[in-house]
């Protein structure tokens, strides 16, 4: 069997958004093999990716361990440069698809475009079929969640410039539990410290502490079966986009033109920016410090009041 490889292997919220135009190009090769190379923390979301037949552990900007025959199509769904274009092209695949860069010809790389936009007219104008940015949808997995009907309060991000204060957060939560919802809040293992802090803060109950708790798929399937999230501009408000749970996503260094949701009534952005912040921020982003407690739970409250 002829087979397609793709490379993404970057974060949650990179592979989430990649996932249409991986729908795109299962589309335009339904005969083929389709494998995913993305990291070996993601697998088994990667998995439930409907269009993805194999996934294969990678590492970024690494030499894949590949070691069948040449694939017939080889993607970078990574980046735009030689960097990354030379990791497919080492695979010695029948045909390229890459962003346009010395050496690599392909359509060209527009900086102010949303990243699901992107991937999607990278495989529409090279491969010839309609790749729709709204097909982000994610299977649930066939896990049960540890918390049904949570209301997710996710603080963490990878940089600090992009997390929200603690105060904040807490008091969102504050808000949520005394409405009558059961608060829960997400992390990974180095996010458990953060989480704690935040449900200490509030006045919840050790319990409320999902971080450091759950595995990809659990959180995947908590998100799932949320009564709502919030978080700030990270792989959860993707995950909540996937398994369209209504959600408040609070953006600061980066515009939601470029990562937020698709214009859907469940999702809100709040942003006050201009996009000119720095994602890697060490110190928290003056855009996302405007984005008030009374905001988010003005949204929550108007958001959970539609049902």
């Amino acid at each position: 069997m002829p087979t397609a490889l793709v490379l993404r292997p970057l974060g949650l919220g990179d592979m989430l958004t990649g996932v249409p135009a991986v729908r795109a190009i299962r589309a335009a090769m339904p005969r083929h093999r389709l494998v995913l190379a993305t990291t070996a923390a993601l697998e088994p979301l990667a998995r439930l990716i409907d269009a993805v037949d194999e996934v294969l552990p990678a590492r970024e900007l690494q030499a894949l361990d590949w070691t069948g025959p040449p694939p017939e199509l080889a993607v970078d769904l990574h980046g735009k440069g030689p960097a990354s274009h030379g990791v497919v092209a080492e695979l010695g695949a029948e045909r390229l698809l890459t962003f346009d860069s010395p050496g690599y010809p392909g359509p060209a790389w527009y900086a102010d475009e949303h990243e699901v936009h992107r991937w999607c007219r990278l495989v529409s104008e090279g491969l010839g079929v309609p790749a729709d940015p709204d097909a982000l949808d994610l299977a649930v997995p066939q896990v049960p969640p540890p918390v049904p009907g949570a209301a997710v309060v996710h603080p963490g991000a990878a940089f600090p410039g992009r997390r929200w204060p603690v105060d904040r957060f807490a008091a969102v939560a504050r808000h949520l539990a005394s409405s009558g919802h059961d608060v829960r809040l997400t992390g990974g293992p180095a996010e458990v410290p953060l989480a704690r802090s935040v449900a200490e803060a509030a006045g919840l109950a050790e319990d409320a502490v999902l971080a450091g708790r759950t595995t990809s798929l659990e959180l995947a399937a908590v998100v799932a079966a949320a009564r709502v999230v919030v978080s700030g501009d990270t792989g959860v408000a993707h995950l909540a986009t996937a398994y369209r749970r209504p959600s408040v996503v609070l953006f600061g260094p980066v515009s939601p033109a470029l990562w937020g949701p698709p214009p859907r009534p469940q999702h809100v952005v709040l942003w006050h920016g201009d996009g000119t912040g720095d994602p890697w921020g060490t110190e928290l982003d003056p855009a996302l410090a405007r984005i008030t407690a009374d905001e988010v739970t003005t949204a929550l409250d108007t958001l959970l009041a539609q049902g």
